[in-house]
């Protein structure tokens, strides 16, 4: 084992990456699915359809149209769609599956991603020791806190909801959501460059190349086979103590 920090290479880190999102992904889908079955998403979905397609039909228009679109309509056309949206705000029954369906959505695509985190990044790495994902045991990763020791449960829960689940993951999809939705403007779309672009930031220009769940968690990405991890602080402290006294042995004039 070398001293000091040896930091995982980035090809390696790129690689467990993206097993790891793909691992995510899987099981997120298998559990939103789920969710949606016991919450009955599809139906209160048909609900909204069938409110849609009714007033579309009735008005002779059709509600999924840009901003742009709409200004290019004439007059007469303007009044027919104002009128169909307004006789569909204003029945009960197709706002309440509105809100159904965007909180189910919402339900399902947060709930499911957090359970996915919480099995592949923190549950799997309890068992694998040392912070290791799978994608992470495959490619000969670990992680450990910067100052040397095995990273604890505290720091492996932040890293993994705090860190990637909720500013990581969670931002960027809330965010991708309501563009779909058509709830946010601009500042969408910026706020997800500028998390990407802080993430390059942040792996080009620190020292041992951290991304925002690390600095999180004060934790160091590094090579498995080459890193010598402590288990606690003090295993450390007594391996500095030896092996200063061992430099002293060796050289008398060492200070």
């Amino acid at each position: 084992m070398e001293e000091g920090i040896q930091k995982a290479s980035i090809a390696k880190r790129i690689s467990a990456g993206l097993l790891d999102v793909i691992a995510v992904s899987i099981i997120a889908t298998l559990c939103a699915w789920i969710i949606s079955l016991s919450t009955d998403y599809d139906g209160w979905n048909k609900k909204l359809e069938d409110s849609y397609s009714r007033y579309e039909s009735q008005y002779g228009v059709t509600f999924r149209i840009t901003e742009e679109e709409y200004n290019s309509k004439s007059r007469s056309e303007k009044e027919a769609y104002d009128n169909a949206y307004k006789a569909l705000i204003e029945d009960k029954e197709a706002m309440k599956a509105y809100s159904m369906v965007t909180n189910l959505m919402v339900l399902t695509v947060s709930l499911g991603l957090f359970i996915a985190v919480l099995i592949w990044e923190f549950i799997v790495p309890l068992f694998l020791k040392d912070g290791r994902t799978v994608g992470s045991l495959i490619f000969g990763i670990a992680v450990m806190r910067s100052n040397g020791v095995r990273i604890s449960h505290v720091s492996l829960f932040i890293r993994a909801i705090l860190g990637k689940y909720a500013i990581e993951t969670m931002i960027p999809v809330y965010l991708v959501m309501m563009i779909f939705m058509n709830t946010i403007g601009i500042v969408g779309p910026i706020v997800i460059i500028a998390i990407i672009l802080l993430e390059l930031i942040l792996i080009i220009s620190t020292s041992n190349n951290q991304l925002i769940h690390c600095i999180l968690s004060d934790t160091v990405v590094v090579d498995y086979a080459s890193q010598r991890i402590f288990d606690s602080e003090e295993e450390l402290l007594e391996y500095k103590k030896r092996e200063a006294r061992e430099r002293v042995e060796r050289d008398p004039y060492y200070k």
